[in-house]
């Protein structure tokens, strides 16, 4: 039995539409992907679109130096973007909702359907995300579309409030918007995965296909921390890759030294402000052709043992890591893992996994039952991030010491 349920109907040509009724607007549109709605809307003042979607569209006038094409890249951007902050996981309701509701990549390999509701309809597969054994009808996923898209309006009106007065972040926007709308997203081309948001302008020039992070801790610091890389470049003639020597958090940045241990050599590279961490290029044995791998291998060294840390922190300061995978052995072959190995006589009372948080949320224990908690056991805690972990955003392990 199919239960016909929330069907969106355009609201007359003569309302007024706000920013949620404008995003409702758009993702009903049967005929093609939003970003071709946004451009007859800037392009042709009398249209349709132009009525429904002025709201979205009229404070993108302020981008500098900007054609209809660019401003409708920099509001589906900014749409796209905000979409990628809702939810706190990878397998938020909301934030899969709306990706199939404005056809977000990574689509399903048949591609999004035309209707809002069979887009819905494609999302019950998704394991684990509208419950177990999954529903036999897009109920959930039209309660979740009706929540997610209040709060994703709430977002993009804020935005779009400071954008009005002040365009200088439209064109990051116009390139996040240009790199989802491809069917192949910059810089990445090179591994074909689709899903990730635009790496700032001043990311890394590669992508992590292996990640895998090793600490070894004495008392409440690091002691060592071995990180083996397995990258593919994202351009021609990366040599090398930068690292920053600082490992969670302390009252004051500390400097650590950097080695490495396999296939690079490493370069120390002077401060560019006063106060800044210290920074080690990792030079290459050979440049790298845009789509070449490479592997590596590099250590850091605490040099001062007295600093408490509390967390195994993960910058992704370039295109992205790959979801983890393994092979048969269990051995990861793909993806970020972090592992800790922490002194058998200072273990902590709790550790738990994070992502894509601030400082402020990361410190914050879980409570009982939740899933990013971790087992200490014996000291040896680890975890590997199943999802795609995204440029510009932070992943690792907490941990909170015993009281005195």
């Amino acid at each position: 039995m199919t239960i016909e349920i929330d069907r969106e109907v355009p609201r007359p040509a003569q309302a007024s539409p706000g920013i949620e009724a404008a995003l409702r607007w758009l993702a009903i549109r049967k005929e093609g992907e939003p970003l071709r709605f946004l451009r007859y809307a800037l392009e042709d003042p009398a249209s349709e679109s132009a009525l429904m979607l002025g709201c979205l569209v009229e404070p993108a006038a302020t981008m500098p130096e900007s054609t209809p094409e660019s401003r409708a890249f920099a509001v589906w951007g900014l749409i796209a973007d905000e979409i990628s902050k809702l939810g706190s996981a990878e397998d938020s309701r909301r934030r899969n909702t709306l990706m199939a509701a404005f056809r977000l990549p990574p689509a399903p390999d048949t591609g999004w359907k035309a209707t809002l509701d069979d887009r819905f309809r494609q999302l019950v597969g998704l394991r684990g995300v509208f419950g177990d054994p999954p529903p036999t009808t897009t109920t959930p996923m039209h309660k979740a579309w009706r929540r997610a898209v209040d709060k994703l309006a709430e977002n993009v009106l804020r935005h779009l409030g400071r954008l009005r007065f002040d365009g200088q972040e439209w064109p990051t926007y116009a390139e996040i918007g240009r790199a989802v709308a491809s069917p192949i997203p910059r810089g990445r081309s090179v591994h074909g995965l689709n899903g990730y948001r635009a790496p700032s302008r001043g990311a890394q020039p590669i992508f992590m296909e292996r990640m895998l992070v090793q600490v070894v801790m004495h008392r409440k610091t690091v002691s060592r921390r071995s990180t083996e890389r397995d990258v593919i470049a994202c351009e021609d003639a990366v040599d090398g890759y930068d690292v920053s020597a600082s490992t969670g958090w302390t009252a004051d940045l500390a400097e650590i030294p950097v080695r490495a241990v396999w296939a690079c050599r490493p370069r120390m590279l002077p401060a560019v402000h006063p106060g800044d961490p210290l920074t080690a290029r990792l030079l290459f044995r050979k440049k790298l052709r845009c789509g070449e791998r490479y592997h590596f291998v590099s250590e850091a060294f605490e040099g001062d043992r007295e600093q408490k840390r509390e967390w195994i922190n993960v910058e992704v300061d370039h295109h992205g890591i790959a979801p983890a995978a393994f092979n048969e052995e269990g051995k990861l072959v793909g993806g970020l893992m972090v592992q800790v190995n922490f002194d058998p006589e200072c273990l902590p009372e709790a550790c738990w996994w994070y992502a894509e948080q601030l400082d402020v949320e990361r410190r914050r224990r879980p409570p009982a039952g939740d899933p990013h908690l971790l087992d200490v056991g014996d000291g040896f805690v680890q975890h590997a991030f199943k999802s795609c972990c995204q440029p510009r955003e932070n992943y690792g392990i907490a941990f909170r010491w015993p009281q005195g």
